[in-house]
């Protein structure tokens, strides 16, 4: 649950506020002087403070200068109401701070669409102070294989330019993890790093989610919402798998990076930002391009700075150093005793081919530790049979070409299928199959839903 501190001289607006952001599913605190609310925010954290500019016993704009004297790790945003609005107090209470200003009387949209974005904004602060306060290049990169020395060398050369990235590499390389590197190593690291999932998004929304929207454009949500680019402004904006965006959606894109300028969908002001973009795909957009799924120009525009995230199986010598960090990662998670990983384990573990990279690896590793609660050494037992089935079949194994096919169809499959959580009907999705045509062949390949 979200908090809001209102701080205002009238009892009434202080009780109507309670009661609306209360059944908004707010936690809700009232004070009617700046001594008052500054006891509160002593006491308990607070996400927004609804700071009224006048109080009986100090200036709202001093209070202001106090509650972001608390430093940002633990200080709310701050939205400035008043009675008698200048375009003077609103200009000074924006550099002090001040996240928005309202006048009254207050529009409940208008205030609640503010406090929403204040929520989110003070979320993404806390969140890239806490990733800041962890981050080194080494532990985000863990590994000593050649690819990564080159990706940690080529992340201190480009974060600290203003230059588009475009990083590619298959699902689960930690494409994301990069782009936040970039960001945390670059001028804009004190501002919001901002991620859009292009193929977590329908298509249908991908547009409103990224420009925002205006005027009730999106019926049955609020008269406005602002977009990942405006609230990216300033800092970085991330585009995560950008080649599952539309045609349409990237037409508009690339008008916004030509000129950083773009209008909210049902909008009729044109909005400026200041946004350093990065996005990432795991699909070869220059194949794409020649299928016409995805415009050229973009492609130029994006591909500035390519980075390239490779997978797994081509830097097997750092499946050792992952997989313990992401051991003692669980363990202090789980609160765990220290946990070791033997040998013959580690050799299982660097064997296998990894279809689903780090991120697999990483749920392997989670498993294992979930499933063994006493266990304090993972050995090469504790390890999930498809682990093993990979991880020790070598191309001498195979007598043709058809039997080293098979071998590996089944493997992928069972991948798949566990996945899925044995549901065989969203095993066919992931794998791009009529369900009937994956009955029939599991059934060739000998595979049980229970396998």
């Amino acid at each position: 649950m979200n908090h809001i501190l209102v701080v205002d001289d009238e009892a009434e607006i202080r009780a109507s506020l309670e009661d609306i952001l209360r059944e908004e599913g707010y936690g809700v605190a009232t004070a009617a002087t700046a001594a008052e609310a500054l006891v509160l925010l002593e006491d308990a954290p607070y996400d927004v403070v609804l700071l009224d500019i006048w109080l009986p016993d100090r200036d709202g704009l001093d209070v202001l200068a106090d509650i972001h004297g608390q430093g940002s790790d633990t200080r709310p945003e701050v939205v400035i109401i008043s009675g008698h609005g200048t375009i003077e107090s609103a200009v000074k209470a924006t550099k002090l701070g001040a996240y928005d200003f309202l006048e009254k009387p207050l529009s409940l949209d208008r205030t609640l669409i503010v406090l929403k974005n204040a929520v989110e904004a003070r979320r993404l602060r806390a969140e890239n102070i806490e990733f800041k306060r962890q981050f080194n290049l080494g532990s985000v990169l863990t590994g000593e294989s050649v690819p990564v020395k080159a990706l940690r060398q080529q992340i201190r050369l480009m974060a600290p330019t203003n230059g588009r990235v475009l990083i590619y590499g298959e699902s689960g390389t930690g494409k994301e993890l990069i782009a936040r590197a970039i960001h945390a190593e670059s001028l804009r690291r004190d501002r919001v790093f901002v991620e859009l999932n292009c193929a977590a998004i329908p298509e249908a929304h991908i547009e409103a989610e990224l420009f925002g929207y205006r005027h009730g454009a999106q019926p049955g949500g609020p008269v406005e919402q602002r977009g990942t680019l405006e609230r990216a402004d300033g800092g970085t904006l991330f585009l995560d798998e950008v080649g599952d965006m539309s045609l349409k959606t990237q037409a508009k894109v690339l008008s916004a990076l030509d000129d950083q300028l773009f209008t909210p969908v049902g909008g009729t002001q044109p909005l400026r930002v200041d946004v350093r973009l990065i996005a990432s795909t795991n699909k070869d957009l220059e194949e794409e391009i020649a299928k016409g799924n995805f415009r050229e120009d973009l492609f130029y525009r994006l591909n500035v700075v390519p980075f390239f995230v490779p997978p797994l199986r081509e830097r097997k010598q750092d499946v050792p150093l992952l997989a313990r960090e992401f051991l003692a990662e669980f363990g202090r998670q789980y609160g765990r005793p220290r946990m070791e990983i033997g040998e013959e384990a580690l050799e299982v573990l660097g064997r296998y081919h990894w279809p689903g990279n780090v991120r697999e690896l990483k749920n392997v590793i989670e498993r294992v530790l979930i499933l063994n609660p006493r266990t304090l050494r993972i050995e090469r037992k504790h390890l999930p049979p498809l682990t093993h089935k990979a991880g020790t079949r070598s191309t001498e194994e195979f007598s043709s070409l058809q039997q080293a096919r098979d071998a590996y169809e089944r493997e992928y499959i069972l991948k798949k299928v566990e996945e899925a959580r044995n549901n065989v009907s969203r095993a066919a999705e992931l794998l791009g199959l009529e369900r009937s045509h994956l009955y029939r062949k599991m059934k060739a390949l000998g595979i049980s839903v229970r396998e």
